[in-house]
């Protein structure tokens, strides 16, 4: 049993520890490259830019408050919606592109012992900045959850409980804020924690019903979220000896966080944000050579408390709380002694925050009876859901009848005993010194997003991001890479379905406009891996994002 739950000390490390490899921080980028470097910016931002007048037309539009109704100009998006569509769909690949691109000098290759150039820090903040723009003024996009947030917001300013009823039922079918909220969710309570709803609140007084002030404000949140992951990840890779620009670049500047914590103003963003600085400034403490006094110790209580309060936005987050707690009981010997000390210890300022948020937002504890509310949705993501599905279906196929229900009631929880063994093994190789503790929440929460009921393209990133500033090896860069492109790329920027001709239109003129743009900047950008030997003077190293 010891050696089934990891508790066996005779095992030096971890297998899960060979997606890791120390990355040494490398020289800047040479003249040349840095030429190149400009025109992928400028490649990337051009591709923001489409996305954002084609969102005027083809975006997760409100139903009603449309501000660009009626202005000649910029209502003609929303009057040619396949043209719409194929200008956001352009513009989507070109950022995925510029992406991959960039990952040419972010993310480097070892070869003959030398290590590649990087681009520097500015550099990337600059270039992730001018992404980012164009998608901070665009409509939301890949979703409409925003209006929910905003009607549930309202239901908590009437002082209602957004826990117990749906907006249909709290504010009326034919309000303003309702008719915009998706039919499926019109009549479900809302699954976020209080500290999320409590923020909403504030916005409602703020912007009443106006729905357009209230998503920008949203969207402020989003990216106060995404700021403090572009603080915390280059310091926690440094901490797991990973370059800062690599873990910034597949965690910060990833697609699917400009794509869905962005324009499509997912809380997502806070929630992990917190979590990635209250991570930070606890290991800080932890790792620190000074007692745990003083300073240290108030570092130590301000991460856990951060992590607390991620977890009052959404609660898959306060696993990070166990893998610090892990940490601080393995400096404190790794007995039984030290887990249940910091158990205590951690539990107790959770307890607090969590429980002042509760109460002070005058909300209580509702929430916690709402966070299957996304269980009614059927993912194709989820390994659970999608073999329950594929089950029913065969079933179906063999004239047995359709027993997905039933078969979906023994997948989703065999696959939530599996995440929480997952989870063990991780905080139990944390405790023994086998794994970073940064790196066993990411691999936690990869197992947690995919066998979880639901999952939605955005979740990824509660893996990814964390993954991004430890994990180094080809294992987990590769299939990181492949699968962040191919999902920025396949769903519909207005949170919804098309006609079937529409996405072929829009698809084909997409591939033919990509092929132009190849053949019109084959000599500028850096399309193909550098080959052959390096030239005189130059770091033999090779730039490559998967190659």
């Amino acid at each position: 049993m010891r050696r089934f739950v990891g508790l066996d000390t005779n095992k030096p490390a971890s297998s899960v520890a060979i997606l890791h490899g120390d990355e040494a921080e490398a020289p800047g980028l040479n003249e040349s490259e840095t030429g190149q470097l400009r025109g992928i910016r400028r490649f990337g931002a051009a591709g923001a830019i489409l996305m954002a007048a084609g969102a005027l037309g083809a975006g997760a539009q409100p139903v009603l408050q449309n501000p660009v109704v009626g202005i000649r100009i910029l209502s003609l998006p929303s009057r040619m919606a396949t043209t719409a569509l194929t200008v956001t769909m352009i513009g989507t690949v070109m950022v995925v592109l510029a992406w991959l691109l960039l990952g040419r000098f972010a993310v480097g290759r070892l070869r003959d012992g030398n290590v590649p150039r990087r681009l520097t820090r500015s550099q990337l903040d600059r270039t992730l900045l001018l992404w980012i723009l164009p998608l901070c003024v665009a409509p939301p996009m890949f979703s409409r959850d925003v209006y929910s947030y905003l009607a549930q917001s309202e239901i908590t300013a009437r002082g209602l409980d957004p826990y117990a009823i749906g907006p249909a039922g709290a504010l009326g079918v034919d309000n303003v804020l309702t008719r915009t909220v998706p039919n499926i969710w019109r009549d479900t309570p809302a699954p976020y924690g209080p500290l999320f709803l409590w923020m909403g609140k504030g916005i409602t007084w703020l912007t009443g019903e106006n729905i357009v002030a209230g998503i920008f404000l949203h969207r402020l949140l989003a990216l106060a979220g995404v700021a403090l992951i572009v603080w915390a990840l280059p310091r926690l890779a440094r901490r797991c000896g990973v370059a800062a620009v690599s873990a910034l670049w597949l965690g910060a500047a990833n697609p699917l966080l400009l794509f869905h914590l962005v324009a499509g103003i997912h809380n997502e963003a806070l929630m992990i944000g917190l979590m990635l600085a209250g991570t930070e400034l606890a290991l800080r403490a932890i790792e620190s050579a000074s007692p745990l006094r003083g300073t240290s110790l108030m570092l130590l209580v301000s991460g856990a408390a951060l992590i607390a309060l991620s977890s009052t936005v959404k609660i898959p987050s306060l696993i990070a709380l166990g893998f610090v707690g892990m940490a601080l009981a393995r400096r404190w010997g790794g007995s039984l002694k030290a887990v249940g000390s910091s158990a205590a210890l951690l539990g107790a300022i959770a307890l607090v925050i969590i429980g002042g948020v509760s109460v002070a937002s005058g909300l209580g504890i509702g929430w916690v009876h709402t966070l299957g509310t996304a269980g009614v949705v059927r993912s194709w993501m989820s390994i659970p859901t999608i073999l329950g599905l594929g089950t029913g279906f065969t079933g179906v196929l063999l004239g047995l009848g359709d027993h997905t229900t039933a078969v979906l009631s023994l997948t989703r929880p065999i696959a939530a005993v599996v995440a929480g063994f997952v989870s063990l093994r991780m905080l139990v190789a944390v405790l023994k010194g086998r794994l970073h503790p940064v790196g066993a929440l990411g691999v936690s929460l990869g197992a947690l997003v995919l066998l979880f009921p639901v999952v939605q393209p955005w979740y990824l990133l509660w893996a990814v991001t964390p993954l991004a500033a430890w994990a180094t090896t080809r294992a987990f860069r590769g299939p990181a890479i492949i699968f962040s492109s191919i999902v920025s790329v396949i769903l519909m920027p207005n949170g919804s379905e098309y006609l079937p001709f529409q996405i072929v239109q829009a698809a084909v003129v997409t591939i033919l406009t990509i092929g132009i743009l190849y053949l019109l900047t084959r000599s500028r950008l850096p399309w193909r891996a550098p080959t052959g030997p390096p030239a005189r003077g130059e770091s033999a190293g090779e730039y490559a994002g998967l190659s």
